[in-house]
């Protein structure tokens, strides 16, 4: 019986066994049947990323994706896991699985600290790793959610060494950017700007300034067509473009296409503006108070002059409100890249309408960009590139013109009104229009017509073939367009149509033209040798021919039948008009060869040789060398337990590079017409200088690149030393000469300075949290002139010469003036510093007051992103300049007169014997307490919140059922605080838009606006 039962158990519990292992399978099957899929793409345009890796956390079990960048992997059935995706040069990323999901689609980014990122260094590409040059590359994802114009905008804050100030906050209006400090007096100082490989023009295609403010070409050109720039800021990076590099170089890349499938993207933003600040100004009430004052302090009767509390002050215009409005900003943009292995295309149109804040101030513009690739067969290989963009600029007068909009509004008496009780405007015919110098405000803004039409292309083609093995040949031709047209009629109801005596009071029109372009050839050959895997030749040898010429015409007309009849040829009298035509050249040949050796040792060597129309014929070829070294410390054998550092490279360079950037034939000794008792004819205009020749600047920068921790700390730090002379100055020279100067190289400008660049990853978990700084100190100097003497520049200050000197052992931008010492508590009258002790204040007693250039300047970035969220914070400031209130002439003239209204700063005016203020007394006809001082001069130095922005990534599972492969909609805002002890609306702006000699300067200019705005990007 036991041997039965036994024998029973065993078959019985060997039959469970049986089951529990086919159970067992069965689980198993049923555990390994669970998959995952998805696709893997770059989260900068949506292309695959094959080769991820994509593993079970924790676990064994992972693979990878492949050419496509689709994947599919078996997880267990139940239960939540983590997967881990990962590859070189991408920021790793953790997502957490649930029960229910099959499906996990992944956007990349790059790394931070990759290496191996291509940057483009001029004629030619390199790693990043190799870089021994101080180059700055700003991707186009920093700027995605800012609303800005134009590409130099968007370099605000975001480099190191890069100064870049608004001058004003008209729409489309002029940028003010600088690379290093100021170079030259009198030539250009704005960088070189090259668009795939083509120099553009981007200067103002206008040619009415408008009050100081210039238009400006790049706004022309379409941000979001730009993947990415590259600021070239040493001789090493730009010598290789010689005669036109002394300025520094901005590379501009624009987006093209992939090996992928199509991707369509379409992007909405729109928003609205206002200007960050209002200025402060006395009401009726408070005007009359002062102006009676102002006329009794002088002996006079108020009374008699009209000026009669309770009725003169009947009406109370705030004329700033009457002009400025809420601008409306709308942009819309679609674009669609892709291709195969053999043809890759990008193509975009985008339509962009703001609305300025000033009444009939609108710009508009119209885009689009083409890219092409193609190749033909495995040696050759063609390209191009087409972007193209129309705008429409309505303008209103601002700035120093009397009749400006803002500046009108600012200064006009608030005793008057804009419409009369029939609501139309006052015009110079009426009762109730005040003459000059206030006008009517709201008329000169709605009633003028000035319209600007622009149209600028940028073409080029391009074939590249390797005739052997690592040698290639690549020849491209292409051009930059620019075309302007103006239309300006300025109505009977405004200022110069109706009031101004020599135009006749009915109507004056204006129209004017400018065509220029630029034809570009260049040609390329590159060869590339590697000798045993260690050491490692690269070689370049090209030539490039430019040539520009330019055409520009304008005719005017006035005595029009009515303003219904608005052109030229309805014009009673045609009588003024003129043509011009320029051109010039630049014939250049070019080299570079670059060394490494084991990716340690990194030299290269590079120079141009220029020849320009625009010098005389002794001096016009030269020859622009540099050399730079770098030393990869991190690849040393010692380094190898230093394991913190990730990467570490010292680095520098020494050389030359150039400015030719002044107007042509400027060596000739040349003939004008002349009219004298009634006859005409020609006679001497300039005398010849066959030596004229470029500035040429010195260049040596040392600095290092490190990374910490794999790259969660990187520094970037750059100390330089730049020396120009031969400046480009029209030398004075004794009148009696019959010429008063004559065009010369003399003088010598010193730019010193430190830069740095810090970045980390602060947090890298769910929440990700990174920040990037940039702090720049530039030491700038006039070295050397051609005598001591004072050379004034600016405005004309009351009582003291000019606002701007420049004078040896002082920066550009040099503020002059008297030193205001206070206000007398006894007399209210200005104490002056009586420099030479006459006892008197005189011209003679003028002196250094200030200057505008900033100390410190630079950025700071805060990006978090956590799941399909992602919010930064850019705040932009300068430090240590300062800047002329030269409105405060106007709105704090102590009596000098009493046609302009007055700042509420008015208000604290010395009034009686014992009062102690900073404002002197009013007195009528007083010019003595006006004088321009340092009493004008404020500290400019500000902290700006530039931009906000936050944005959301819908989940994928909701946009692929509606056929989408994503959608992020976002929120910005831009200007949002100032922290600053200027009294003005706004410490950036400067009257004189783009000058280097009087910059920082704020008369009557219009403050910067703030824009707050949404938006939604759709790819498909």
């Amino acid at each position: 019986m036991p041997a039965i039962f036994t024998n029973y158990m065993m078959k019985y519990y060997g039959r469970i066994w049986l089951l529990c292992l086919l159970l067992s399978g069965v689980v198993s099957n049923a555990i390994a049947q669970r998959v995952i899929t998805g696709k893997v793409t770059s989260v900068a345009d949506s292309s695959p990323l094959p080769g991820v890796s994509v593993l079970v956390k924790g676990t064994t079990n992972g693979t990878s994706a492949d050419a496509e960048g689709q994947y599919r992997l078996s997880i267990p059935t139940s239960g939540t896991v983590t997967l881990a995706f990962s590859f070189i040069g991408l920021e790793p990323q953790e997502i957490t699985v649930g029960n229910n999901r099959s499906v996990v689609n992944v956007e990349m980014a790059e790394s931070a600290t990759e290496l191996n990122q291509v940057v483009v260094t001029g004629y030619n590409q390199t790693q990043r790793k190799d870089v021994i040059g101080s180059i700055t590359s700003i991707k186009s994802d920093i700027y995605k959610d800012v609303p800005v114009v134009g590409v130099d905008q968007a370099l605000q804050g975001r480099a190191a060494g890069v100064q870049v100030s608004q001058s004003s906050g008209t729409p489309g209006g002029g940028i003010s950017i600088r690379i290093r400090g100021n170079t030259s007096i009198s030539a250009s100082n704005r960088p070189l700007f090259i668009v795939d490989g083509v120099p553009v023009e981007v200067g103002a295609v206008s040619g009415r300034s408008f009050g100081g403010q210039q238009d400006n070409t790049l706004a022309i050109i379409n941000p979001n067509d730009i993947e990415s720039l590259e600021v070239l800021k040493d001789a090493a990076a730009k010598a290789i473009y010689g005669s036109r590099g002394a300025n520094g170089v901005v590379l501009i890349t624009t987006k093209r296409g992939r090996n992928n499938k199509t991707t369509i993207t379409a992007d909405v933003q729109r928003g609205v503006t206002q200007i960050i600040k209002r200025p402060q100004l006395l009401n009726s009430a408070q005007l009359i108070e002062l102006q009676r004052e102002a006329v009794t302090n002088a002996g006079q009767d108020p009374d008699k002059q009209g000026l009669i509390a309770g009725v003169t002050d009947g009406v109370d215009t705030d004329w700033v409100d009457a002009v400025l409005r809420q601008g409306v900003l709308q942009q819309y943009q679609i674009s669609a890249s892709g291709g195969n292995d053999r043809t890759r295309f990008y193509l975009s149109g985008s339509a962009r309408d703001e609305e300025g804040v000033q009444l009939n101030n609108r710009f508009t513009r119209y885009s689009g960009a083409l890219n092409m690739d193609h190749k033909a067969t495995s040696k050759l290989n063609f390209g191009a590139n087409i972007n193209m963009a129309v705008s429409k600029n309505n303008r209103v007068k601002g700035d120093n013109f009397l009749d400006g909009v803002y500046s009108g509004a600012i200064k006009s008496l608030p005793f008057y009104a804009p419409f009369n009780e029939q609501g139309k405007l006052y015009g110079p015919n009426s009762i109730g229009y005040a003459g000059f110098p206030n006008f009517n405000p709201v008329a000169q803004a709605v009633l003028p017509r000035f319209v600007t039409h622009g149209l600028k292309m940028i073409v080029g083609v391009n074939a590249d073939y390797e005739i052997i093995k690592n040698l290639r040949f690549r020849t491209k031709f292409s051009m930059d367009y620019n075309n302007a047209e103006e239309d300006q009629y300025e109505s009977s109801g405004t200022a110069i149509g109706g009031f101004l005596q020599g135009v006749g009071g009915k109507g004056y029109g204006v129209y004017s033209s400018y065509t220029g372009y630029t034809l570009i050839n260049s040609n390329v050959l590159t060869y590339y040798l590697s000798l045993n895997d260690k050491h490692h030749f690269n070689v370049l040898l090209g030539n490039e021919i430019i040539h520009s010429q330019a055409r520009s015409s304008n005719v005017q007309g006035r005595l029009f039948p009515s303003d219904d009849f608005t052109y030229i040829g309805s014009a009673g009298i045609v009588d003024n008009g003129s043509s011009s035509f320029g051109q010039n050249g630049l014939l250049s040949f070019f080299g570079e060869i670059k060394y490494d050796f084991q990716d340690r040792y990194l030299l290269g060597f590079t120079s141009r040789y220029d020849g320009s129309s625009r010098f005389g014929q002794n001096r016009r070829f030269g020859l622009f060398p540099s050399a730079s070294f770098g030393w990869r410390v991190s690849q040393e054998k010692f380094m190898e337990n230093v394991r913190f550092v990730s990467d570490l490279k010292l680095r520098g360079s020494f050389g030359f590079t150039g400015n030719e950037r002044i107007g042509n034939f400027q060596y000739l000794g040349t003939w004008a017409s002349a009219t004298y008792n009634g006859a005409t004819g020609v006679g001497p205009n300039n005398l010849s200088n066959p030596n004229l020749q470029w500035e040429r600047t010195r260049e040596a920068n040392i600095g290092f690149d490190a990374a910490f921790w794999n790259g969660r700390f990187s520094v970037t730090a750059d100390v330089y030393s730049n020396l120009t002379d031969n400046l480009l100055f029209a030398e004075p020279i004794p009148l009696t000469t019959g010429f008063g100067s004559i065009q010369g190289n003399i003088g010598q400008i010193s730019n010193k300075g430190v830069e740095l660049t810090l970045s980390s990853v602060n947090v890298d978990r769910a929440v990700r949290w990174s920040s990037d700084l940039n702090l720049t100190h530039n030491l700038n100097n006039v070295a050397m002139l051609a005598n001591n003497d004072t050379l004034f520049r600016g405005y004309s200050g009351n009582g003291v010469g000019g606002t701007n000197a420049v004078l040896q052992g002082q920066p550009l931008g040099t503020f002059w003036g008297l030193k205001f010492m206070g206000v007398d508590p006894a007399t209210g009258d200005a104490i002056y510093d009586d420099v030479n002790g006459d006892g008197r204040i005189s011209p003679e007693d003028g002196q250094v007051i200030g200057n505008a250039q900033p100390k410190l300047y630079g950025g700071f970035t805060n990006s978090v992103s956590y799941k399909g969220f992602d919010l930064s914070v850019f705040f932009q400031f300068m430090y240590g300049n300062k800047i002329l209130n030269f409105t405060n002439t106007s709105l704090l003239n102590t009596g000098s007169d009493i046609q302009d209204n007055q700042s509420i700063a008015a208000l604290r005016r010395w009034k009686q014997e014992g009062d102690e203020t900073d404002i002197p007394r009013y007195i009528l006809g007083n010019t003595y307490n006006s004088f321009h001082s340092s009493r004008f001069l404020e500290d400019g130095s500000y902290l700006r919140l530039k931009n906000l922005s936050f944005g959301y990534n819908l989940p994928t599972r909701w946009v692929t059922k509606a056929k989408m492969s994503s959608v992020r909609v976002f929120a910005s805002a831009t200007n949002l605080w100032t922290l600053t002890a200027y009294s003005g609306p706004d410490p950036e702006v400067s009257t004189i838009d783009g000058s280097t000699v009087a910059q920082g300067i704020d008369f009557f200019t219009l403050p910067q606006v703030k824009t707050v705005m949404g938006g939604v990007t759709i790819k498909f």
